[in-house]
């Protein structure tokens, strides 16, 4: 008899936990819940990922690992979640993902998120559920109480250079930046993109750079825009980073990587230029390679930022708020 009333209280608990009540996120706005740019691990800072907040409802941009966490830490729920932006994928961007949309089906959410993002996006997603499979065949061990198939709760639209959307209100803009360096129209170029996106909520617009290097197309996705939220690298200090973390890192990996990091990757004076340039009203900056900068390290980066753009800059830390 035990056993008879455990199954249906379980089974009514699952099933309406997406209806308990949540506390809403309180107006429009843009969460940094981690500033860390990757590969290599922070212990003071949590991998690529932002919250965008509107209406009470939570988009993530970007899904680094530790984002789970992280939207506890800010206070904002897994079910508040209705989508996910990814701008590239590389796994300091996308490792989160995989926890968001596990948790979500454990939880027995029904709603089906949909996860945005560049060609690839399709077949990221489609590793990640075929990796939720077994746990949601066994479910809590209970006879007949499996969670939902993983394939019917989350969508992917793949999103290529000057597409536009509506999601809820808002406008969404994608635009191909210059994270790699593809020749156009190869079929590297054609299967593999970077993006960066604005979101134009009533009366607020936002852009984030994703990772790039200088772009002409993020200038233009970004004029006017009342907030730029921007990558930055310190060449210098992401590599003595590398450095410590691969001490035996072949030399000509070490030639690759410094190609890559310093074409791919926006420098404080080119933070400075694309934001004045753009015409935004206020930067933040984000992705941090180097771990967290110490006070002399921040005020390069401000002076060099500030040389050529006059409007506020703030160096975000996880979880601040714009």
């Amino acid at each position: 008899m035990a056993g008879g009333v455990i199954v249906p209280v379980l089974a009514i608990l699952l099933a309406a936990a997406p209806a308990v009540a949540q506390p809403s996120p309180q107006g429009d706005g843009f969460i940094t819940l981690g500033t860390m740019g990757g590969p290599v691990p922070s212990a003071d800072r949590s991998q690529p990922a932002n919250a965008l907040v509107h209406q009470g409802k939570v988009y993530l941009v970007d899904a680094g690992d530790g984002t789970v966490q992280q939207l506890a830490r800010a206070g904002i729920l897994l079910p508040r979640v209705r989508a996910v932006f990814i701008s590239h994928l590389h796994a300091d961007h996308t490792g989160g993902l995989s926890a968001v949309l596990a948790l979500r089906n454990q939880t027995n959410q029904r709603d089906p998120i949909t996860v945005y993002g560049p060609p690839g996006t399709r077949e990221l997603v489609a590793g990640m559920v075929a990796s939720m499979q077994p746990a949601a065949r066994v479910g809590y061990g209970i006879p007949g109480q499996p969670w939902a198939p993983p394939a019917d709760t989350v969508r992917v639209i793949e999103l290529g250079d000057g597409e536009r959307l509506t999601v809820d209100g808002m406008t969404v803009t994608a635009a191909q930046n210059s994270h790699y360096d593809f020749a156009p129209g190869s079929a590297e170029d054609r299967n593999y993109k970077s993006l960066s996106f604005r979101f134009d909520l009533p009366g607020r617009s936002i852009v984030y750079t994703g990772d790039t290097g200088p772009s002409a197309a993020v200038e233009t996705l970004a004029k006017g825009a009342d907030l730029l939220v921007s990558e930055m690298i310190d060449m210098g200090g992401t590599m003595a980073n590398v450095a410590r973390n691969s001490p035996d890192m072949p030399p000509e990996a070490e030639r690759q990587l410094e190609q890559h990091l310093s074409t791919h990757h926006l420098t404080p004076d080119a933070v400075g230029q694309l934001a004045a340039r753009a015409g935004v009203k206020a930067l933040a900056i984000t992705h941090f390679a180097a771990g967290t900068p110490d006070p002399e390290r921040t005020k390069g980066y401000v002076a060099q930022i500030r040389s050529h753009f006059q409007g506020p800059v703030t160096l975000a830390n996880d979880l601040d708020r714009f």
